[in-house]
């Protein structure tokens, strides 16, 4: 064990969560698919084990994007924007069509589906860090800086909103988050949010999946005017989290699983509530605060912009889709198909989210030896720190 940790660099508590995620999901993925387990003919367990080892690649994911040095992410940027955008487009017109939405690439003989907008979050957030700190000088300029800062914004959320209109809004507001700390002015911001404000207007009245987001909103601001079918997701959700009460009913011991359509992804914090009550649901919120925390720790200690930009911008994407998450169980928006990072079922959500905690552990990891470097002092240990400054720049 002790080997393990020796080989594992970065904040420890941002380690501690992961590991901590990785053991409720199991638990609560573990009692919330009985019912998928029927419906496949399956034994639970067997689930169980393909979802273990899911984690288990989700970890060692992490571990190899935290030992690759955080700088190098501006170069991967460029290229996993150039693949995006193609893959987006490919998604809309070719994906697997799941409830009316193009979001997913099948994998030939894998049995596997890719879900395109996971890989859109990572290079939009890395290619606007990236894009932000080496235009520091001339940011206020439109035509080099301004300008293909707001293309990408709006091509990627364009491409996703006709699919997946509440990821395409998370990205959305990371992104301007990542904007108001990158120096953009306020009217470049202000031209930023009308654009994609038109483009929220567009696919929600001129979209092709128009008829279902207007109903998702019509059912969260009226549920009493609407059909009980169309409730039945956040009815049944609000029945799980009310009956859990403060210590909950025990692990294993959920019966709205059985109810709710997917207790094991969107709706697992409700599924973690009725088992662990007002307790379990409050641990798993200060988690993803703690979380934050920590990560914006190593924005305030990151020397050079590009990781603070790329700490922060990772960050707020984790907490944000956490809370959009818990807030759809509890009935405080729209229901929506946003899974719990590290917590929910699921294959590629897993795997991003993991090389997005491993990117963060290698900014962390950089902070920390270049303390350990200038504490420990000496020529040898100036020379170390300046050619790292001098590859920061370059």
């Amino acid at each position: 064990m002790h080997r393990i940790l020796s080989k594992t660099k970065g904040d420890r508590w941002i380690w501690l969560i992961v590991i901590m995620l990785c053991v409720i999901s199991m638990l609560a993925v573990y009692s919330s698919t009985g019912t998928l387990a029927y419906k496949r003919g399956v034994g639970t367990e067997s689930i169980l084990i393909k979802h273990f080892f899911m984690m288990v690649g989700g970890v060692a994911l992490m571990y190899i994007a935290h030992k690759l040095d955080y700088r190098y992410y501006a170069g991967i940027s460029k290229m996993l924007m150039v693949v995006t955008i193609p893959l987006l487009f490919y998604t809309l017109a070719f994906g697997s069509h799941v409830n009316d939405a193009s979001r997913w690439i099948a994998i030939p003989g894998t049995g596997l589906t890719f879900q395109t907008s996971d890989l859109a979050k990572l290079a939009l957030i890395t290619y606007l860090a990236r894009t932000l700190s080496r235009k520091q000088e001339n940011i206020k300029d439109v035509k080099q800086s301004f300008i293909p800062i707001m293309g990408s914004v709006c091509v990627v959320f364009i491409l996703i909103a006709l699919a997946n209109l509440s990821t395409a809004l998370m990205l959305f507001g990371v992104s301007i988050l990542l904007l108001i700390i990158g120096r953009i002015s306020v009217k470049q911001i202000a031209v930023v949010c009308l654009a994609g404000a038109v483009l929220l207007a567009g696919v929600i009245f001129l979209g092709p999946r128009r008829a279902t987001y207007m109903s998702r909103v019509n059912t969260f601001l009226h549920p009493e005017k609407v059909d009980k079918d169309k409730s039945f997701q956040s009815d049944h959700a609000k029945i799980a989290i009310a009956t859990g009460g403060v210590a909950g009913k025990g692990p294993g011991n959920s019966t709205e699983r059985n109810f709710l359509p997917h207790p094991y992804s969107d709706f697992i914090y409700a599924t973690i509530v009725e088992e662990y009550g007002l307790i379990g649901g409050l641990f798993i919120i200060v988690i993803y605060l703690f979380l934050l925390y920590r990560c914006i720790k190593i924005v305030t200690k990151a020397p050079k912009a590009f990781g603070a930009l790329l700490a922060a911008g990772l960050s707020f994407s984790l907490t944000i889709q956490a809370f959009a998450n818990m807030a759809v169980a509890v009935g405080l928006g729209p229901v929506t198909g946003v899974p719990l990072p590290l917590v929910s079922m699921g294959g590629t959500s897993i795997l991003f989210t993991s090389v997005a905690f491993g990117i963060i552990l290698s900014v962390s990891r950089h902070i920390d030896e270049n303390e350990a470097l200038k504490g420990a002092g000496g020529k040898e240990g100036a020379k170390k720190v300046v050619v790292g400054e001098i590859l920061e720049v370059a």
